[in-house]
């Protein structure tokens, strides 16, 4: 095996809360965060732990095949999937990887380093689905009341679950107690009252935040902040000179666009940098073939980092 495939890919760890901010990458560089494991206790669930740890629910059953999510017994070592390679868009303000269910937050240059804030979310379901385009924050709102749309009402009262035509703030609002407000008329950056459901296809074409989250970036963000929604189930991009792969199973009715995954994993290597990189073929279908959302090392520069600087190279690639 080549060394640049020895990284260490998971860090052992106990059941605590991880980071969601990071340091942004410099030039080319694309990939934050690290994978961990965890040992479960006899009552946790998958859903506990991706909660603990600020991931979402289809992240860590992707991540975790073989285990099951709501019985995983006592004693399980148990994948935490926290390391990402940022998408393909401009990096600032948020951007909305639906494929992925993930929001990336770049908050605006302050005095110290470049950041990025990562956050797991929910989408709208296959018949409700969350656009794709280019919008902005318009409004915030601490303790929203909601207003459902004609179009939900009626689908409550069809299942014998009737709304009001206001529902007030409060613990049975599912909109929790902060809403970012976007220009596409009738869509919100909200929090949850169900928060176990957080990370699923769940919702009416909205974007849900586990309560922490959705505080943490109504602090941070301001109206007019632009906003990103992509559609990116393979992403691709640099740590240093290893290159990534990170790939997700397409949203159903998108599974036709990505029939040939393995074709646009390698455009996605090609667009990662003006770099020609050495590609190990074989990684690269293996992470194809698993889409489990996990980045994995699928190559490596030509020449290191240092001998680009202007600094001789140690030894030379092949």
């Amino acid at each position: 095996m080549l060394p640049w495939l020895l990284a260490p890919l998971f860090l052992l760890t106990p059941l605590a809360a991880r980071a969601d901010h990071f340091l942004l990458p410099a030039g080319e560089g694309a990939v934050i965060g690290r994978v961990e494991r965890v040992t479960t206790s006899r009552s946790d669930t998958l859903s506990d732990i991706a909660r603990e740890h600020g991931v979402g629910y289809r992240e860590i059953t992707l991540a975790n095949p073989g285990i099951d999510p709501w019985l995983p017994g006592e004693g399980t070592s148990v994948v935490v999937p926290g390391r990402y390679v940022l998408p393909d868009a401009p990096r600032h303000g948020i951007v909305i990887n639906i494929p992925e269910m993930r929001l990336y937050f770049y908050p605006p240059a302050g005095e110290g380093p470049a950041e990025v804030v990562t956050y797991p979310i929910s989408i709208g379901r296959q018949d409700w689905r969350t656009p794709l385009g280019e919008t902005r924050i318009v409004a915030k709102r601490a303790n929203p009341a909601w207003y459902p749309p004609e179009s939900i009402r009626r689908e409550h009262a069809e299942k014998g679950d009737p709304l009001p035509r206001v529902v007030p703030a409060g613990e049975d609002n599912p909109l929790g107690a902060y809403a970012l407000k976007l220009a596409m008329p009738g869509y919100l950056l909200h929090g949850t009252n169900k928060p176990y459901g957080l990370g699923m296809r769940v919702s009416h074409g909205c974007i849900r935040l586990y309560p922490r989250h959705i505080e943490e970036l109504f602090n941070q963000v301001q109206v007019g902040t632009p906003v990103t929604l992509v559609n990116q189930p393979i992403k691709a991009g640099w740590l240093g000179d290893e290159l990534y792969l990170e790939v997700h199973p397409p949203l159903e009715e998108d599974r036709e666009q990505f029939r040939d995954r393995y074709s646009i994993a390698i455009d996605a290597v090609l667009r990662a940098s003006s770099r020609l990189p050495v590609i190990d073929w074989r990684a690269l279908e293996r992470v194809v073939g698993q889409s489990d959302g996990i980045p994995a090392v699928i190559g490596h520069a030509r020449e290191p980092v240092e001998a680009r600087q202007g600094e001789p190279p140690l030894a030379a690639s092949p």
